[in-house]
């Protein structure tokens, strides 16, 4: 299935039906006085997260939805009834903004969260309403509410606590397949990922993190270059970035320069993409014995003058990569301890503050 990660909706509530002017009329009751019904109440329309889709390719097709609008009133105070709300389901993820505002109304992290994109219009009163010992034969009514109407700007953003960086052909989607039940395409040639994947990584004792792997990263990718620069975005949830190195690249580039090139588009999309946590994976380690691995591995450590972890892994052969991913988890397992007691803290001052 083709990634869609953008679209473009219009979300229309449904209109309130509108307030009966109706006065009662039986045999031997004179003056019966007004028994006109209100009218019901518009649909609102509903955005709700369903963690069983990955995509917002459906709003391909239908990009307009209405909510039932409410039914008018009816003699002997009979109410209309209520227009059915819509329920639009969308990704988990899924950031939502006012297209011509760029307001945003929700972001939609959590399964089942439900969100109101557009509310119904309210039930017109009908003359039941206005009598009064001074106005006994009421003939107003009020007309039901037009129900809101909005544009909306879906932008899918994945949920996932790992993502896989670097250029074209540096390994990126042979170790997602390989630590994972991910089945991306895997070619000799650039750009064969062109869309995000996302793959479960599976650890003893019901252990488990969730890796995405974006389109490789070429050299002005921050300004438009390539295809990176359309999924970066979705680094920006991830807990930590793992950034695969080829050790001897096959276009003769240097790999110290290769990874500067990537930090630098890091940098000019967000600086808080940049300092996320971030581990050099060297990939490709099959192709050298372990002396020669480690003398590369070391020189370019020496060279980049940064004090960041690396690990040295082959993808292809799964060499080393159930290290990685038992380091990745202990990182991500102490991320969560600290984010439970942050949470608690933040619980307990909120109800101090109620109390």
């Amino acid at each position: 299935m083709k990634f869609v990660d953008e679209a473009i909706i219009k979300v229309h509530a449904g209109k309130g039906g509108d307030g009966s002017a109706s006065f009662r009329r039986e045999k031997y009751v004179p003056r019966g006085g007004p028994d006109g019904g209100d009218g019901g109440r518009g649909g609102s329309v509903y955005l709700v997260a369903d963690a069983g889709l990955n995509t917002l390719i459906d709003f391909r097709y239908q990009t307009q939805f209405s909510a039932q609008s409410g039914a008018n009133g009816a003699k002997r105070q009979c109410s209309g009834y209520d227009g059915e709300d819509c329920i639009i389901t969308v990704p988990v993820g899924t950031i939502v903004r006012d297209l011509h505002t760029q307001e945003i109304l929700g972001d939609l992290i959590k399964p089942g969260t439900r969100l109101m994109v557009a509310k119904g219009g309210r039930r017109g009163l009908g003359n039941v309403n206005f009598k009064s010992s001074t106005n006994r034969a009421p003939r107003h009514t009020t007309p039901g509410g037009e129900g809101e109407s909005r544009e909306l700007h879906l932008e899918l953003k994945l949920l996932a606590e790992v993502g896989l960086l670097g250029l074209p052909n540096a390994g990126k989607s042979t170790l997602i397949s390989a630590i994972s039940q991910a089945r991306p395409k895997v070619a000799d040639y650039p750009f064969t990922t062109l869309y995000p994947h996302l793959g479960i990584v599976a650890l003893s004792g019901q252990r488990r993190f969730v890796v995405a792997d974006i389109p490789g990263l070429v050299p002005g990718a921050a300004l438009g270059k390539g295809l990176g620069v359309q999924f970066l975005k979705h680094l920006s949830r991830t807990t930590l970035l793992l950034h695969l190195v080829e050790l001897l690249p096959l276009d003769g580039s240097d790999p110290v320069e290769n990874i500067q090139a990537i930090e630098h588009e890091l940098c000019a999309f967000s600086e808080d993409l940049l300092q996320k946590p971030r581990w050099l994976v060297f990939n490709k380690i099959d192709c050298f014995t372990q002396e020669e691995a480690t003398k590369r591995i070391d020189d370019i450590m020496q060279r980049l003058g940064k004090d960041i972890p690396y690990f040295a892994i082959s993808a292809l052969a799964k060499t080393g990569t159930h290290a990685l991913c038992e380091a990745v988890m202990k990182h991500l397992q102490e991320n969560r301890r600290i984010y439970d007691v942050l949470q608690i803290e933040e619980d307990y001052l909120e109800t101090a503050e109620i109390e």
